[in-house]
């Protein structure tokens, strides 16, 4: 009979009273194993093909290489070139564009594969497992929520907790201060924990561990799936010293002779094929030897800074298996490991310090006399670094190019799984795969169909095909048929063993790049092109490529997405925001965005007695700027960088009483200009700015009445909280540029 309450399940007896009735618990059918794994992924950033121990690395990962050592390694796996588009592919089975994350989030564009969002017609591996009885975490990075949408209100359906996810700890966009970084908790921002020595991938490992252990006091037998996202090893590369100190001297004698000693150990480990030639270096990386002794010196620290960044992130991977093995968990947990593109060549030809690592992007490089002076302080909490191309060449040996590139330094990931229970250990597999394939696998271990429908929504099929047999068939050929690949222009499609790829250029035409033809089966490294040899191949292998291109929705093509990404993509822009005290931190993406415009802040005050502190603060001690008071003065500071800052006081102190406290600056129309400060419209002071740095360059919230990490000006410590009443703080930005970008 139906129940009260809407149920209609009810398969007991309700009569008149308790006596006269039959209770009936209805419970949730398990359509899964008894014996189903725990399953977690762990996700590592920026992380070449050669940069574990069990690939060639002198790295110390023992962690990663026990994971090896007792499940099984992948030579022959494959992610897309970039951030956003593996982690969509990863938690859905599908390819990039496919799912609307064709490139990061913060190149969103209004084309159906580029929205910089998860289509809900794509469903995570998270919501379909909740369907099933497992319970979803995740801690870490997310890349996955368009940057319109990362603000106090939401919406919220394409952050973790709308896509599946039960508990998540981490953080929005690509890239995080390790040693202060911009976490959430859930749909909410919270602050770096005020713990010694704090490191973010070690808090990422405590709450994964918590986690975990919360589930299973509470249901030892319900299964989870832990989606563990690592900001290691993207840069800023922060570790503690400690770690650093361990690879001293290791790098001093350059990428070329790290590059080679890779590839010969990759050749007697079996990794590659005896036969694998070692590619001549990548467009623009120097011979070791053509470097002055001051920038040798400089980049093998900031090796050195990456090399202790990975070992550190294994070290944390390790207390998480520790963990598990120590509570009788590890043998039935299926943990899959791998990197989402390879390593990044982000740092141009020396790396860079910075705060802001592309400063040498927007403006101009670091000075040989800064890099001297920063030596001993890379990885830690005042630098900002990211390590030369000529190291990133290294991680990804023996292959071409780097992350963002579709050749094999951007697109092949070394890929471990583990699970004691069913996969052999100590095997190494050569079946070709893509990181599309994952979710399929898992659904395939668990005997699960991918749904046609979920939470109401017609789903596309899935596009992967499932590894489950090589676990049990090391010897068999693969499964896969074909898989595209684009990423901002550059291109590749590989077929039965064929890969066709070509490098675009950005501004040249599409119509003009230069196609070249690997047969992988016998070319691990792409080194030798059979585009004149065989060219009936090549045309149908681009002709493939188109037709993939339009079936995925990967058009239109473009090269400009990221110039074309200013502020948040899609958003309205602003020119007028209102900001009162002790609100909560603001994502730097969703703060005004003061690049080539004329703008005033003003704060509406009232002071009584001494009231010194923040009135608005953007940023850190590297980028940004702080409107304040100090000692009784209205002062403001703006950071072009560590080196470079421009400090306005004004003669007179603020006075007792209610007043309009402003900041008024006038751009110049070359990329900086004049700020004057006013106590109630009365200037009190003035000064040049050289440059005013993007939107998107600067790294750090916004925050009212107080600041949080690490300072802007050295004349207080955070939070320096206002003493007075702050009624309100108005930002005003002129509504239209005065430079074009």
């Amino acid at each position: 009979m139906t129940g009260q309450g809407g149920e209609t399940d009810m398969n007991g007896v309700v009569g008149r009273s308790f006596g006269e009735s039959t209770e009936h618990w209805p419970e949730r059918a398990r359509t899964i194993p008894e014996d189903a794994p725990d399953v977690i992924f762990v996700l590592l950033d920026d992380v070449g093909f050669s940069d574990f121990g069990c690939y060639g690395s002198e790295i110390s990962t023992p962690n990663f290489d026990r994971l090896a050592q007792g499940g099984s390694h992948y030579t022959n796996f494959h992610v897309t070139a970039m951030c956003s588009p593996t982690r969509a592919s990863l938690l859905t089975g599908r390819n990039s564009h496919s799912v609307g994350m064709g490139v990061i989030s913060e190149w969103a564009a209004g084309f159906p594969g580029y929205r910089g969002m998860v289509t809900p017609g794509a469903g995570t591996l998270a919501e379909i497992l909740k369907e099933h009885d497992y319970n979803t975490f995740t801690v870490g990075k997310w890349h996955l929520t368009p940057m319109k949408e990362v603000g106090a209100s939401g919406p919220f359906h394409n952050w973790p907790l709308g896509k599946g996810f039960e508990r998540w700890y981490g953080f929005h966009g690509a890239y995080t201060n390790q040693w202060d970084p911009e976490l959430y908790r859930d749909n909410q921002p919270v602050e770096t924990p005020d713990t010694p020595d704090y490191h973010l991938s070690v808090d990422l490992i405590d709450k994964a561990i918590g986690f975990v252990g919360d589930q299973k006091a509470s249901s030892p037998d319900r299964p989870y799936f832990l989606y563990v996202a690592f900001g290691a090893a993207h840069w800023p590369h922060h570790v503690p010293e400690a770690f650093i100190e361990k690879y001293r001297g290791t790098y001093d004698c350059g990428w070329d002779d790290i590059r080679q000693k890779r590839y010969e150990r990759q050749k007697e480990m079996g990794l590659v094929p005896e036969d694998t030639v070692l590619p001549p270096a990548n467009p623009g990386v120097p011979a070791w030897d053509d470097l002055s002794q001051d920038d040798k010196d400089f980049t093998s620290r900031g090796q050195e800074v990456y090399a202790a960044f990975v070992e550190h992130t294994d070290q944390q991977v390790g207390r998480l298996i520790d963990y598990l093995e120590a509570r009788g968990r590890l043998d039935n947990t299926m943990i899959v490991l791998m990197s989402d593109n390879g390593a990044s060549p982000e740092g141009g030809p020396l790396g860079v310090i910075s705060h802001n690592p592309r400063r040498h992007m927007y403006h101009e490089g670091e000075t040989a006399a800064q890099r001297a002076a920063a030596i001993d302080k890379l990885g830690n909490r005042e630098t900002f670094p990211h390590y030369s191309f000529g190291w990133a060449q290294a991680s990804n040996t023996p292959l071409r190019w780097y992350k963002m590139n579709t050749y094999g330094g951007g697109v092949r990931s070394p890929l471990v799984v583990h699970w004691p229970k069913s996969v052999p250990e100590g095997r190494r597999l050569t079946q070709y795969h893509h990181v599309t394939d994952i979710v399929p696998t898992v659904l395939d271990v668990l005997g699960i169909d991918a749904p046609t429908t979920l939470n109401g929504v017609d789903q596309m099929p899935v596009q992967g095909v499932s590894m489950k047999y090589s676990f049990e068939q090391p010897d068999a050929p693969t499964t896969k048929e074909m898989q595209f690949f684009e990423l901002a222009g550059d291109r590749a499609i590989w077929s039965k063993g064929w890969k066709a790829v070509t490098h675009h250029a950005a501004s040249d035409s599409f119509d003009d790049d230069k196609w070249e033809l690997f047969f992988l089966d016998e070319d691990f490294s792409e080194s030798n092109d059979l585009a004149e040899t065989h060219p009936e191949k090549l045309k149908e292998l681009i002709d493939m490529w188109w037709q993939e291109a339009e079936a995925v929705g990967a058009l239109p093509l473009d090269d400009k997405w990221g110039a074309r990404a200013g502020g948040a993509p899609g958003a309205k822009f602003r020119t007028s925001f209102t900001f009162y005290p002790q609100l909560g931190r603001v994502d730097r993406i969703m703060a005004p965005d003061l690049y080539a415009r004329s703008f005033l802040i003003e704060a509406d005050v009232e002071i009584d007695g001494a009231a010194d502190g923040i009135l608005l603060a953007f940023g850190t001690s590297m980028a940004g700027y702080s409107f304040y008071i100090h000692e009784g003065r209205l002062k403001h500071q703006y950071n072009y960088s560590e080196w470079e800052t421009c400090n306005l006081v004004s003669d007179q102190p603020v006075p007792q009483g209610r007043h309009s406290l402003a900041y008024d600056f006038v751009a110049d129309g070359k990329g900086g200009g004049t700020g004057t400060l006013l106590i109630d419209g009365t200037p009190v002071g003035s000064g040049a700015v050289r440059k005013i740095w993007p939107l998107k360059a600067v790294q750090g919230a916004l925050t009212c009445g107080y600041e949080v990490g690490k300072e802007v000006s050295e004349d207080y410590t955070a939070p320096f909280e206002f003493a007075g009443t702050i009624h309100e703080v108005r930002v005003e930005l002129a509504s239209e540029m005065t430079k074009a970008h």
